[in-house]
């Protein structure tokens, strides 16, 4: 057995160990683990196919010769059956979304949309995008780019289909990257393209990034854009009577402290009196806890990096504040309908903090909490076309339109009574 055929065993093993057991105790060693796992969990399928086109090449070289070699082939076979199932995985997830819908919305809850609106929805995955996972169709879009929203230069683009109702539902995107990383450009495409194509006018923010900013300025930003959004985007043919709001990650922590915090005057320094309120939100990944209530983090990486480059205090010193930035501590019965999302592999955020801010969402608010626990997910899955991230951007689309359809039906009886 040659030193490739041996360097070619571990580097998979390797791989496909860390999609099942990902890192997670260790600071530094999790965040190679997401990076990996990420990829390769998005991408088993043609990771799978890329190591046996390899091992056959090796193999018709020789390089797999003796009883090791014998070995190392059978290694690599159970190594393969272990990345299509991961796959496989994602391909069956449908199932899962329709039952979290169903839980949280009711069985019937497809019949409640407006009928309109339901006939454009898509049950299930294309496969033909699947094999183009990093390709992204602007056909039929309009994306205008860098729009100031006057509030420290900042600016936001807009998606909308070419051809769309006079007055659309608008979806608001708050890009992640820890506060310090990322920009509305390149994350949540996908879903922010899907739901343009059924008629939404989709808004990607950008905000004030850390170091250089300090908490709470992140979030401040983020309601001096929807303030900006509800007085201007009637002038892109969106409706400002419904805006729903997203993110993952950093965005999933600001996206849902944005919609439990409505016309919270310490985050809206200059604008108090703006309606800052939202119909929905769809959170993904978020760190909703900063105070660490529960003593869910894997390790203290996640609060080193808010004490020392986003918050710039100390937990034990400034305990109001991290706990006032924690969504899980800022929950109340009138909180918008929510739809939760976390993979269950996720190394960066604890799949510990979506399933306690879920249930503890759904025993206290009034609205429907749809909570989607994604099996074999990695953080950030949903950044381009995939099994898992196909399957969930259709669910969301249902839970959106359910949460518009719900939003026209009592619209329309407060103007009949």
């Amino acid at each position: 057995m040659t030193l490739t055929a041996f360097v070619l065993l571990i580097l998979s093993l390797a791989l496909t160990l860390n999609l099942y057991f990902p890192v997670l105790s260790n600071a530094r060693f999790m965040v190679y683990s997401f990076a990996t796992g990420w990829m390769a969990g998005e991408l088993a399928l043609q990771i799978a196919l890329i190591e046996m086109l390899l091992a056959a090449i090796l193999l018709i070289n020789g390089s797999f010769s003796g009883l090791i070699g014998f070995f190392a082939i059978l290694a690599l076979f159970a190594n393969w059956l272990a990345l299509l199932h991961h796959h496989y995985q994602g391909q069956a997830l449908g199932p899962v979304v329709e039952s979290a819908l169903q839980k949280a919305l009711g069985v019937d809850y497809r019949a409640a949309i407006n009928p309109d609106l339901r006939s454009a929805l898509q049950l299930a995955p294309d496969f033909a995008t699947q094999l183009r996972p990093f390709k992204r169709d602007k056909t039929g879009l309009t994306i205008t780019r860098n729009i100031p929203y006057d509030h420290h230069d900042l600016k936001l683009d807009i998606y909308a289909a070419d051809t769309r109702p006079a007055s659309a539902p608008v979806l608001m995107h708050i890009h992640g990257g820890a506060w310090m990383y990322g920009d509305k450009a390149g994350q949540a495409v996908p879903l922010m393209q899907h739901m343009a194509r059924l008629g939404w006018i989709c808004c990607s923010v950008a905000y004030r990034l850390s170091p250089s900013a300090t908490y709470p300025d992140h979030i401040i930003d983020c309601k001096a854009a929807l303030s900006w959004i509800k007085a201007n985007i009637g002038d892109y043919g969106g409706n400002a009577d419904f805006i729903a709001v997203t993110g993952g990650s950093a965005g999933g922590h600001l996206s849902a402290l944005l919609a439990l915090t409505p016309n919270d005057p310490a985050f809206q320094p200059g604008f108090e009196t703006n309606d800052t309120k939202v119909q929905a939100a769809v959170p993904f990944y978020g760190v909703f806890d900063w105070s660490n209530r529960d003593q869910l983090q894997h390790n203290a990486g996640m609060q080193s990096i808010l004490e020392d480059r986003i918050v710039k205090q100390t937990l034990a010193a400034a305990p109001t504040l991290f706990e006032n930035a924690s969504p899980l501590l800022r929950i109340t019965d009138s909180a918008p309908p929510f739809m939760v999302v976390h993979g269950d592999k996720d190394s960066l955020v604890p799949i510990g903090l979506g399933r306690v801010f879920a249930a503890e969402l759904e025993a206290a608010s009034d609205n429907a909490v749809v909570y989607l626990e994604v099996p074999g997910a990695q953080h950030a899955f949903d950044v381009f076309a995939s099994p898992r991230s196909e399957h969930t951007k259709l669910g969301v689309a249902r839970f959106l339109t359910h949460a518009y359809s719900q939003h026209l039906a009592h619209s329309g009886a407060r103007q009949t009574s």
